[in-house]
């Protein structure tokens, strides 16, 4: 399934199989424009590839493949698309979503099964500072601090018992975004636009989105690792509204873009003889990639990524704040076939308070709820949500016993919780889950995950299989092996499935 098939051992060809570059006695500009093809006439004309985009002009001119063409998945998808909204730095599931009414009676007690361990010491019984309410006809609690995803409780499932294996940031960010604690493997989008591609090739295929900087580990988050480079995410930050901030160097000001498609043609026939000599080194074919996307990029993110040109209503139902434009720019790719959006709350963890969570977490969600709520109903209302799953959470939930801190900056503040592996809550919704569905259960405390338990693998399985792959097949040779996605692990979760 690799479709790195612009490296040497895959030359391109004309259809007589004569290498473009070896076999013909002039240059390729003027082989283009004795056929009627220059590339400022392709550019021109919008000569429109397989998938409905204006073709780059070495796919236009030699009929060669991008390595992100849309491709077949092993059967019929329910998902044609993902967004990853993530609450990192791990967001208390007590607080949220997995309602524990019982911590009040053991307010300020030991909790008499004793505390499981975790990152730091923890003390007596800490409920929950918050109300809950059961929404729609499905009756699921839902803290009141995220009113607005209660209201399309109806469209989601819960996931009560995710579990994973440690509870340190760093490798519990691995595992949720590259199927591995420790190892350095491809994340989630990469593998998704490794196997399925994307739909527009005039945008990359896979983008994340985090304000104000990087989340703990950076770009470790979104790598490609042993993939192909051009499968790696594209990361901007939404705080800038101006599109020349938001996308570094965007726009060439000293250049016509008829000059640009001249310098571009020229470059990529010297990429080109470049990595003949070189067919091991794959990172040639990403950046060969990246100059064609860039050119591509400049008219079609100009457009995309420019919230101003949605109608009042909808920038009214989004709100006004960093969160709902990057949560309403997914919207707007998610409709020009970009495959996967990842979308990070901040930089560093804000979800991570071990101290005053009452307060840290009422703000965080009040700065995403209601964007998330109008994206699941702009979404419906659209036709998209049955083809865009949405996932919601973050890398590891809370305790639901006080944090004792001894050291540091929230020394001596007992209103916390201390990071949780053992259980805690994803929400999915759209791309063919059950809505309304509540799946598992973490014991009456709300510690461990104990009833169908699902571990983030299964979820990684469950998820791949919603994009039409068999996760176990889903592989990439390297280094002598076959890799996956889910490791030597994964079991689907069929009953999450619509």
């Amino acid at each position: 399934m690799n479709s790195n098939i612009h490296s040497t051992k895959n030359k391109m060809v004309f259809p007589n199989e004569q290498p473009v570059i070896d076999q013909i006695p002039f240059s390729r500009r003027e082989l283009l424009s004795k056929t009627g093809l220059g590339l400022g006439s392709i550019a021109l004309a919008g000569i429109l590839n397989s998938t409905g985009q204006l073709s780059s002009p070495l796919e236009a001119a030699t009929g060669s493949v991008s390595p992100m063409a849309v491709k077949k998945p092993h059967f019929k998808p329910k998902a044609k698309h993902v967004i990853h909204i993530f609450l990192n730095g791990g967001s208390s599931h007590l607080d949220t979503f997995d309602h524990k009414p019982i911590l009040k009676k053991f307010a300020g007690k030991e909790l008499p099964t004793g505390n499981l361990k975790t990152e730091r010491k923890t003390g007596a019984a800490f409920p929950s500072p918050y109300s809950f309410k059961k929404y729609g006809e499905s009756g699921i609690e839902v803290s009141e601090i995220f009113p607005e995803i209660g209201k399309n409780i109806d469209d989601i499932t819960v996931i009560r018992s995710m579990h994973a294996y440690v509870p340190n940031h760093e490798p519990s960010l691995n595992l949720m975004n590259c199927g591995h604690s420790i190892a350095v493997r491809p994340s989630f989008g990469s593998w998704t636009t490794y196997g399925l591609g994307t739909e527009n090739q005039n945008l990359p295929g896979f983008i994340v989105m985090c304000p104000n900087g990087y989340p703990i580990a950076a770009g470790k988050n979104w790598k490609s690792a042993f993939l192909p480079g051009v499968y790696q995410g594209t990361h901007i930050d939404p705080r800038h509204k101006d599109i020349e901030k938001l996308i570094e160097n965007i726009h060439n000001h000293s250049q016509t873009k008829e000059q640009q498609i001249k310098q571009l043609d020229l470059l990529q026939v010297l990429n080109r003889k470049h990595q003949e000599k070189r067919a091991q080194e794959e990172i040639l074919e990403a950046k060969i990639h990246s100059f064609e996307l860039a050119y591509n990029m400049q008219m079609e993110a100009t457009d995309a990524f420019d919230i101003s040109k949605e109608p009042k209503h909808v920038l009214e139902m989004y709100g006004d704040s960093v969160q709902a434009r990057q949560i309403l720019i997914a919207r707007r790719l998610v409709e020009r076939g970009v495959r996967f959006i990842q979308l990070w709350h901040g930089a560093g963890q804000p979800w991570d308070h071990h101290d005053n969570i009452e307060k840290g977490h009422r703000t965080l969600a009040g700065q995403c709820d209601k964007a998330i709520g109008a994206l699941i109903q702009d979404l419906k209302q659209r036709g998209l949500l049955d083809e865009t799953l949405i996932q919601i959470g973050g890398e590891f939930g809370r305790t639901p016993s006080v944090e004792l801190p001894k050291v540091g900056s929230n020394a001596g503040k007992i209103n916390g919780r201390d990071h949780n592996h053992w259980g805690f809550t994803t929400l999915l919704c759209g791309g063919g889950v059950k809505g309304g569905y509540v799946h598992g259960s973490t014991d009456e405390f709300g510690f461990r995950a104990v009833d169908k338990r699902v571990h983030v693998h299964d979820l990684h399985a469950t998820m791949l299989k919603l994009l039409g792959f068999d996760h176990e097949k889903l592989t990439y040779h390297y280094s002598g092996q076959d890799f996956r996605f889910t490791d030597i692990h994964g079991n689907v979760v069929e009953d999450i499935i619509a």
